[in-house]
């Protein structure tokens, strides 16, 4: 590097650290600064105390299969007479000299075994864990052991259609039919908590929220007070000192994100359902989380910092774009992903990185809500119910399982047609293509205004 160009590099450094260190200094030295942040942080501990009171709480166990329950009134449940070879439905069919089981063993007894499930070809899973299919006897014969025809008794078939996109499952019956309600749903809710705070809270929210405070007036307010000489008087052009205010901005609104991400990782990662002592597994989406934030901030920074440049009131203008990049956030989790108009939006694209960080991370993601819907296979209570149940377990509740429903809303796909890592690239590019030009049209604008003495 010739020394004409060190040069060059060395006063480009000291004026861009000049610039930024005196922008960190006076948010550091504003009230409202603090304030912002500290409601930030205060409204995402308040939906962490939501998520905790959740996740200590036992969901209601319903008896999906009703083998809990003694259709004869012999003093023995349906599952245990199944299970002895005896008639549930006949009174004078009883096991003898057998001590009758609790209900509640025979609830959630009959858990999913859906492991390793791909999108290649036909693939069997499941496991008769209660017996209620691979015993022998008259209740169920040979042939209805496999009502799926794949030629293997006692399991489910399951095929993904890449035409319609979806899982298409095939039970032989009395298989996997009694899913742990309490397990699924603080799994389901664990999942679609950290995808509804993450893309409404973290990424949309604070994205915006942030840069409407913290951007808006980030040049506009020199210009008013006349402080902006000062850093014209040096040998700096409009289109710089833009560009390092916003360094500056972005010196406190990145590192805030980043600790904010990090908190919530730890208390999701410590508190979540599972075997192990933490959640690694949902680490990579909340970097997805942070660094969609990040790059939503970086442009909604920028361009609120323009409409401020552009006008004396720039905050209506920002007001009018927060309502259209809310709507635009609805759209892009009301449609799945699968729609072109989030593209016309700086939120759909961020929105869209969350969704390929589940994709990445949580690959058991489509799977896991298509056994929520699946439920067991048995009829809800839309469908009617043939089994007659006590109060205390009652099937006739809901005809998914819980958490089903809002983890199937937030959860989305990217829409772009191209695989997960391509479409983060776009993502990300875009995002920071709208960032500059951005930059562009405000240098432009800056150039173009009077500085008030």
């Amino acid at each position: 590097m010739s020394e004409e160009t060190e040069r060059a590099w060395a006063k480009l450094d000291r004026k861009a650290t000049a610039i930024a260190e005196f922008t960190l200094r006076q948010y550091r030295t504003r009230l409202s600064t603090w304030v912002v942040l500290s409601v930030s942080v205060g409204a995402m501990m308040l939906l962490n105390l939501f998520y905790l009171d959740f996740m200590t709480t036992e969901l209601r166990m319903n008896d999906n299969d009703g083998d809990s329950h003694d259709y004869d009134g012999d003093g023995y449940p349906t599952g245990q007479e199944i299970l002895l070879g005896t008639d549930p439905f006949n009174e004078l069919s009883y096991p003898e000299g057998v001590t009758p089981d609790p209900a509640s063993k025979y609830i959630n007894e009959d858990d999913f075994d859906w492991d390793n499930i791909t999108k290649d070809s036909f693939q069997s899973i499941g496991y008769d864990d209660d017996g209620d299919c691979t015993r022998d006897g008259q209740l169920i014969t040979d042939s209805q052991k496999d009502n799926n025809g794949n030629l293997i008794p006692c399991d489910i078939a399951v095929y993904y259609s890449n035409f319609s996109q979806v899982y298409i499952i095939s039970t032989d019956g009395n298989v996997d039919e009694d899913p742990n309600e309490d397990k699924f749903g603080k799994e389901a809710i664990h999942r679609a908590y950290i995808l509804s705070v993450g893309k409404m809270g973290i990424v949309y929210l604070l994205g915006i929220f942030l840069p409407l405070f913290l951007a808006s007036g980030l040049v506009r307010n020199e210009m008013n007070d006349g402080t902006m000489h000062f850093m014209l008087a040096k040998p700096i052009s409009r289109g710089e000192v833009l560009l390092y205010r916003m360094l500056g901005y972005l010196g406190i609104v990145w590192p805030f994100i980043i600790g904010l991400c990090i908190l919530m990782a730890l208390i999701t990662g410590f508190l979540g359902p599972g075997e192990g002592f933490f959640r690694f597994s949902d680490l990579g989406v909340w970097v997805s989380i942070c660094f969609a934030a990040m790059l939503v901030s970086m442009v909604y920074g920028m361009i609120f910092c323009v409409f401020g440049i552009l006008w004396k009131q720039g905050m209506v203008l920002a007001i009018i774009l927060a309502a259209w990049e809310l709507g635009m956030a609805f759209v892009s989790v009301l449609a799945g992903g699968d729609t072109y108009i989030q593209w016309f939006s700086v939120i759909g694209w961020g929105l869209m990185i969350v969704d390929i960080g589940a994709a990445l991370n949580w690959q058991d993601l489509p799977i896991l809500i298509e056994m929520g819907n699946w439920h067991g296979g048995y009829p809800s209570e839309n469908s009617g119910c043939y089994y007659q149940f006590n109060e205390a377990y009652d099937i006739c509740e809901s005809e998914k399982l819980p958490g089903t429903e809002p983890l199937e809303f937030f959860a989305s796909t990217h829409g772009l047609g191209v695989g997960n890592w391509l479409a983060a690239i776009v993502a990300s590019s875009v995002l920071v293509i709208q960032a500059f030009l951005a930059w562009v049209i405000g240098q432009a604008i800056f150039k173009s205004k009077e500085m008030e003495v």
